[in-house]
Order: structure tokens, then sequence, then C-alpha cells
């Protein structure tokens, strides 16, 4: 049973990657950002909670990011296994999902950094080509990711849960590591 969570700074192939093995192990992706998406789309009791803080500019509040992870790990599709990604950033959403996950006997997690340089990171964002993605707006989002997610890096080191890969090759030489780390 596959379980695994995306680590890895904005632009680093977390998405890209995991939709590639989601769709390999026949898994879900589950993607925080979408989940937040469709819930406001379906408007859901915590879907209208959040457009509320979408629509006035704020970022949602972690308790609401996690009703809304916990909502879908109780869906039947995830007994199977799962890749969360975007979730956690924070040590105390760690803490959070590591109990939700004792509660829902699904533990046995794996967590996957996927790391790359700064200079390659801010490149593969600019080449995007998105309006809000200056190389100013992505360098301060990596100091964030970096001050905020860094220490999730130590907590599940010390865990033994940590597996690190070097996003900084070519999309398949990642997909083929991935693959293995997961084979193991």
């Amino acid at each position: 049973m596959t379980r695994l969570i995306f680590l890895g700074p904005p632009g680093a192939g977390k998405g890209t990657q995991a939709q590639t093995l989601a769709a390999h192990l026949n898994i879900p992706h589950i993607s925080t950002g979408e989940i937040l998406r469709q819930a406001m789309q379906e408007q859901t009791p915590l879907g209208i909670k959040a457009q509320s803080y979408v629509n006035s500019g704020d970022l949602v509040p972690d308790q609401l990011v996690q009703d809304l992870v916990q909502e879908r790990l109780h869906q039947p599709d995830v007994k199977s296994g799962w890749i969360l990604d975007g979730f956690p950033r924070k040590v105390t959403q760690a803490a959070f999902l590591e109990k939700l996950l004792a509660e829902l006997h699904q533990s046995n997690e794996r967590v996957v950094n996927l790391d790359a340089p700064d200079d390659v990171v801010v490149a593969r964002l600019l080449a995007r080509g998105r309006k809000d993605d200056t190389e100013e707006v992505i360098r301060h989002r990596l100091e964030v990711y970096r001050a905020d997610t860094a220490p999730l890096i130590d907590y599940y080191g010390d865990r033994q849960k940590l597996l690190t890969i070097n996003g900084d090759q070519s999309q398949e030489e990642v997909t083929d590591e991935l693959q293995k780390i997961i084979a193991d």
C-alpha cells in the first residue's frame, strides 16, 4: 500500500511527479489546492467557509485546510493508497496528519522531498510565464517555503520517513528514481 507525502519548493515538480506516479500506481493524487478549489466550486460547507477567505485575499486558515484533508482521507478511494501534495506545510500540520492517519489506520506513509536549487526553480517558474511569477515574488515564495517547510524535513527525517530525490534532473529521471524507491 503506497501512501506518500510530497514536499519540495514551488517549481520542483511535485505536482507533475505526483500525478504521474498516482496514475502509474492507480491511486489518488490529493492536492490540497485542488481539494480547496473543488470544495469551493461544489459549495460544500467547508468550501463556502474557504471562499470567504479567498475572496478577501487571505490565506485559508490551517484548521480549515486540515478539515478538508480529513474529509478527503475519509473517502473510499484512498483505501488502496494516496499521494498527498501540498500538505503538510508546517510541523503543526504534520503532527495533525500523523494523529489523523493513526486514527484512520493509514500510517506507514513515506515522505518524498523533491529538492532543487533555487536558481533552477526560479528559471522553471519564470518559464511558465504566469503574470504573478516575477523573480522577486518567486524568491520570496522560496524564502517562505524554506522557513515554513524546512522544519518538516527534520520532523520526518527524525521519524525515518524521509526520502530525498534530486529534482534537478529531467522529468523522466525523477520519475524513474521515484518508481525505484516505491518498489523497494
